[in-house]
Parts: structure tokens; sequence; C-alpha cells
């Protein structure tokens, strides 16, 4: 039986969570452009709008961004991904533009911002978990990249933790396109309700 999208995202009990929509990850400094190139069609301004309607809803949005130390130090080094990102020409450090948010996002004052400085998502991170049991959040709205990592971590995580967790297809991004389309299918779709900005929109309206 399809589940009632609706009662699913309930503003009291639910959560947007951006996951890396950031200069130096999206943008036009990013240190993975052909990831950039992906999400800059759809994952910025759909985003932005799941973002402005959770808000007059008033679910809570939650910001999760990554950045290093300049040194490294106590950032992870134990996978091709991290090596590959530490020769990059460009550096995702902490305080550094490469390291805030995408403007179309926010902050607004209501958000919360998570930074991280090591792990594949920011369940693993952050301090999220915890923010969102203190919230009372049982669901999490999933947005942003990447597919090929961060958000199916972040959406396994979230399931492990007892989260109902949502992903909005059209607010998210992997490269290649069709592996991400392939991951959405074959895997996220057991774990997660699937979605797209608009319903989530109508959702809330």
């Amino acid at each position: 039986m399809p589940m009632d999208l609706r009662a699913l995202v309930a503003p009291d009990h639910t959560a947007v969570v951006t996951s890396e929509v950031q200069h130096g990850v999206v943008g036009e400094m990013s240190a993975l452009p052909e990831l950039a190139a992906a999400a800059a069609a759809t994952v910025v301004p759909n985003t932005a709008r799941v973002c402005r309607a959770a808000r007059e809803a008033q679910a809570a949005v939650v910001h999760c961004i990554y950045g290093r130390r300049p040194d490294g130090r106590g950032g992870n080094h134990n996978a091709r991904l991290f090596g590959a990102l530490l020769k990059a020409p460009v550096q995702v450090e902490a305080g550094s533009k490469a390291a805030t948010l995408m403007p179309a996002l926010g902050p607004e004052p209501s958000d919360f911002v998570l930074s991280r400085m090591h792990g594949l998502n920011p369940m693993a991170g952050t301090d999220l978990d915890a923010v969102l049991r203190n919230l009372g959040v049982s669901t999490i709205v999933v947005t942003g990249v990447s597919v090929n990592v961060a958000i199916t971590n972040l959406v396994m995580d979230a399931v492990n933790l007892g989260y109902q967790a949502v992903l909005v297809r059209d607010a998210v991004a992997g490269v290649p396109q069709d592996y991400a389309d392939s991951i959405i299918v074959n895997t996220l779709s057991l774990l997660a309700t699937v979605t797209t900005t608009d319903a989530l929109v109508a959702a809330w309206s």
C-alpha cells in the first residue's frame, strides 16, 4: 500500500536535510566539476524550493556541509576517495568559501548548519542524529549530493537509526546519471520513499 506522503512528511516530525550543497561541491569552484554540472540544473534550485516550502510549513531545515582542516588532521585517509580529494585543485577547507552553503539555500535564521570534517555522510560525521532527535524528528527528507556516496550512506544510516527516509529524486544527483538512476531504482527505493520536488511542495501546501 503506497505511503501517504502528506502524513509521512507532516511538519511537526519532519526535517529537510541537505547534503553538501556548497560552493566547493556543486558550485562554480567545485572540486568535482562533473558532479557540479550534473547538480546545477536540478539539485540547487529544487533543494532551494524544498527548503522554502519546509520553512513555510514550519518543518525543520538542516544543512550539512563538509570542510576539512588545512592540515588534514582528523579527517579520513582510508579510502581512495579521500586521497583524490586531497589532490583536487580546490581544497574544501572549513571556513573557506568552498565550505559555505550555496546562497539559494540560505541559510535562514531558523535553519541549522552542521559541518563535518570526516566520514562519508553527515549522520556519521556531525551531531545530526542528536539534533534531529531533540527536534522530535522521525522523517528525514534527503536532498543534495552525491547519490554515489553521501546520499546513499545517509539514507542507509537514517534507516538503521529508525528514521523514515524520503528521497527527493530531482533534488539529488550523482555521476554518471544512469548510474545514479540505477542506485535510486534498485537500492534507495527499497529503503526510502522516493518523491519529487513538486509532490513534496504540494504535500506541504
